[in-house]
């Protein structure tokens, strides 16, 4: 994958890897491939976009590098809060609870997080009218104890404390709200078109080797080495890019809109298990929550009535095989309790049961088993972006491809600055693609940037500017013809 959409060498005895090191042999116009005739096409509209979308991308990047790195830093950073001695008998849970609420008698429970391992803390989860909207505070207990850890505001099913929670939104948005996040939807838009723009550029190289396709070569430094440092590092790193801007468009304002009406369309939404009481069975809903699986608001305020307590409910919850991690969310006016399985570690753990509250009965089961294929896929490439399906080993891949794609932003820019002024691939590229190949090319385009709404108004704007650059550049040489003319 290349930023540098020029066409001729540095130097004669310097050749590029845009230039074959073997000459063609000629080509007559019926016998040229559809690659060559593509090939200026895609290489003038990869340079274009590397030059011009690039710099988001590495704000992503590099955001991104920092929020899959902040899984750790945050045990680090909050290891008095999360973790605990281990003692010899946990207290009741509900015990938990009423220290949590002793210490902040002004917030609402909505959700308990119990200790999932030996010297892991319990989780409370209270509405605060201190804590900012969106988020709720946390409040930690010792499980065997009950003395209260400490408190600090919590976002979304994934319990992003503040360290990961500030990274995780300048990394969607740039801390500058609805507004911002047509930066990271632009990014997400264009990585899979410099990806695969990328890709085809690289693997369509003649080459004297098969082994310079996968492995940069060596020797002095010039433009020719930074190429292939840029082609083979895109090349392993193109299928994790393909899946990081497919994920990230699933959060986006207006491609991810037309995402879940293709996916309620074909069946794949997120099924979620009914809590209402005297209702049963499941209702189908969306289920899919914000960015890195931060988003989601907090639980409506408990209702009140009979109430066999969270003991009880996480007792028959445990015996309708829920177990492990989890989540209980109180009960709202009407409904019942919710304990749901939170374990996204492959093989993932996310069954979920309601209970009733009066007596401790389970009104209803959501097994992940009978999810649609399509949202356990959803379910599966969201948990990856977010870096928790795998754990630190997801955490540390997100950590080298965001590394990676920093070092391709850096080959690019470095590579067009030694051939500068850059120039790209001659304009009127369209041009020299047969009819039968450029007709379905722009319908594809014109769908993809329909369905992509950043993508599309983005390249029209391309288009426009390159347009206008046109116009001018045959302004100046007509005038500079009628000024050399006697």
């Amino acid at each position: 994958m290349t930023l540098d959409g020029s066409a001729r060498p540095e130097t004669p005895d310097a050749p590029t890897l845009d230039t074959p090191e073997t000459p063609d042999a000629p080509e007559s116009a019926g016998r040229r491939s559809a690659w060559s005739a593509l090939r200026p096409l895609v290489l003038r509209l990869h340079f274009y976009a590397g030059v011009l979308v690039a710099p988001l991308l590495l704000v992503a990047a590099a955001s991104g590098l920092l929020y899959a790195l902040s899984y750790q830093a945050e045990k680090v950073l909050y290891a008095h809060e999360l973790t605990v001695p281990v003692g010899d008998e946990t207290v009741p849970l509900s015990q938990q609870v009423h220290a949590a609420k002793k210490v902040n008698p002004n917030g609402t429970v909505t959700a308990v997080w119990p200790s999932a391992e030996p010297g892991a803390t319990t989780r409370v989860l209270m509405d605060d009218p201190d804590v900012e909207e969106g988020k709720s505070l946390a409040v930690f207990v010792d499980p065997y104890t009950g003395e209260v850890r400490g408190q600090l505001p919590s976002y979304g099913g994934s319990g992003a404390l503040p360290l990961r929670t500030w990274l995780s939104e300048f990394h969607r948005d740039l801390k500058l709200g609805e507004s911002g996040r047509l930066y990271s939807e632009l990014a997400a838009s264009w990585m899979w078109v410099l990806a695969l723009g990328g890709l085809a550029l690289w693997i369509g190289r003649r080459r004297k080797a098969r082994r310079e396709l996968f492995v940069p070569e060596r020797g002095p430094k010039s433009r020719r080495r930074t190429l292939s440092w840029h082609g083979s590092v895109g090349l392993w790193a193109a299928a994790g890019m393909l899946g990081l801007s497919a994920t990230g468009l699933t959060w986006s304002t207006y491609a991810g809109e037309n995402i879940d009406a293709v996916r309620a369309q074909l069946g794949g939404a997120t099924p979620t298990v009914s809590a209402v009481i005297g209702a049963g069975g499941e209702s189908g809903g969306s289920g899919h929550e914000g960015h890195a699986g931060h988003g989601g608001g907090a639980a409506a305020p408990a209702a009140t009535g009979p109430d066999v307590g969270v003991d009880k409910v996480v007792e028959a919850a445990r015996e309708a095989g829920i177990d492990g991690k989890m989540s209980v969310v109180l009960p709202a006016e009407g409904k019942g309790y919710v304990v749901k399985e939170t374990d996204t570690q492959f093989p993932v753990h996310l069954d979920s049961v309601a209970v009733n509250p009066a007596d401790g009965t389970v009104m209803d089961e959501l097994r992940f088993a009978d999810y649609p294929l399509l949202a356990k896929l959803t379910r599966f490439g969201i948990d990856a972006h977010s870096g928790v399906f795998l754990g630190l080993f997801n955490q540390l891949a997100l950590a080298a491809l965001a590394l990676a794609l920093i070092l391709l932003i850096v080959w690019g820019y470095r590579m067009w600055w030694l051939r500068r002024p850059g120039r790209p691939m001659a304009r009127g590229a369209w041009r020299k693609v047969p009819p039968t190949m450029l007709l379905p090319v722009l319908a594809v385009t014109a769908l993809v940037g329909w369905f992509v709404p950043m993508l599309g108004i983005s390249l029209l704007v391309f288009l426009a500017v390159d347009g206008l650059l046109g116009l001018a550049a045959r302004a100046r040489s007509r005038s500079g013809d009628l000024a050399e003319r006697p």
